[in-house]
């Protein structure tokens, strides 16, 4: 199982920041060449971000390099500069279509024979920030083994639409709709008040409800909360285990039904607890010291 709870932006110009982030263990490290950079600065940080990659992937944590979008002229040079051996996946921004995701996987694949990488081994994950995105998005999801996640964008789907940042919801349950019917993982939006811990938890704790397993920060502070809100606590963790346990004995006696705490036990509350289960054994592997994330 992909474990991708928080994955951290990191400016690609800030060499500072780069060498910090050495340091740093969220499940995912993005250096970004695309919102993070001033226009003077793409090339530099292109170099920069280069530069860095064989020491970032020594980190504990993946290496998914943010792009620039293909509406930018920027796309191919940015994905000649990251594709290699230490990334497991590039994001790309602004995706709007399946033909979108099909026309980079090809880039991908043309870079990964120049380099001399398996075809298909380097991951994607789209950004959904536009109106056409939503309406288009299962499609997006859809469109290539090599998408791993999708990830919501709501600063600019919020500018496409002309709408608040806050009135969200409905792109926000699309994305994660499609993200479950393509069987991939879908990735929350920053949370921008990086200074307001607790209104990150709140804001990941109702992103969990909507269905992403994971989110974006734009702070080291960030990460802790994220992986704490998006990786199962103790109490539901028992909670499965107790679900578990009075079906199994419900199946031995031969009984049709169960119930526990006044409640129904039925087949789809037993999947939910294996999954959570599931869930928390690949969250203590990746926590454990030299654990890596992987496919």
């Amino acid at each position: 199982m992909t474990v991708l709870r928080s994955l951290l932006f990191v400016p690609g110009n800030r060499s500072n920041m780069l060498e910090k982030a050495l340091g740093l263990a969220p499940d995912a490290l993005v250096p970004d060449l695309e919102d993070s950079v001033p226009v003077e600065e793409k090339g530099f940080a292109r170099d920069t971000v280069s530069s860095y990659l064989p020491r970032l992937a020594e980190a504990q944590a993946v290496v998914i390099p943010r792009v620039n979008a293909k509406e930018s002229g920027l796309l191919e040079e940015d994905l000649a500069a990251v594709v290699g051996p230490h990334v497991y996946g590039v994001s790309v921004g602004k995706i709007r279509s399946a033909e979108d995701v099909r026309h980079i996987s090809d880039l991908l694949a043309r870079l990964e024979k120049r380099v001399g990488l398996e075809i298909g081994g380097i991951h994607l994950v789209p950004w959904i920030e536009t109106a056409l995105a939503v309406v288009n998005a299962y499609q997006i999801c859809a469109a290539s083994p090599r998408v791993v996640a999708v990830a919501f964008g709501a600063e600019d789907f919020a500018n496409d639409m002309g709408a608040y940042r806050t009135e969200v919801n409905y792109p926000k349950s699309v994305v994660c709709v499609a993200a479950r019917a393509a069987d991939v993982l879908a990735l929350d939006t920053p949370f921008v008040s990086f200074r307001d811990p607790d209104g990150l938890r709140r804001d990941s704790r109702a992103a969990r409800g909507y269905g992403f397993s994971g989110k974006f920060a734009i702070h080291p502070e960030q990460v802790k909360v994220i992986n704490q809100e998006f990786a199962p606590s103790r109490s539901e963790i028992a909670q499965a285990h107790r679900v578990l346990a009075v079906f199994e004995e419900a199946m031995r006696s031969g009984k049709g039904s169960v119930s526990l705490d006044g409640e129904m036990i039925d087949a789809p509350v037993v999947k939910r607890a294996r999954s959570l289960l599931e869930l928390a054994q690949a969250v203590s592997r990746r926590d454990l010291p030299g654990a890596r994330v992987g496919p």
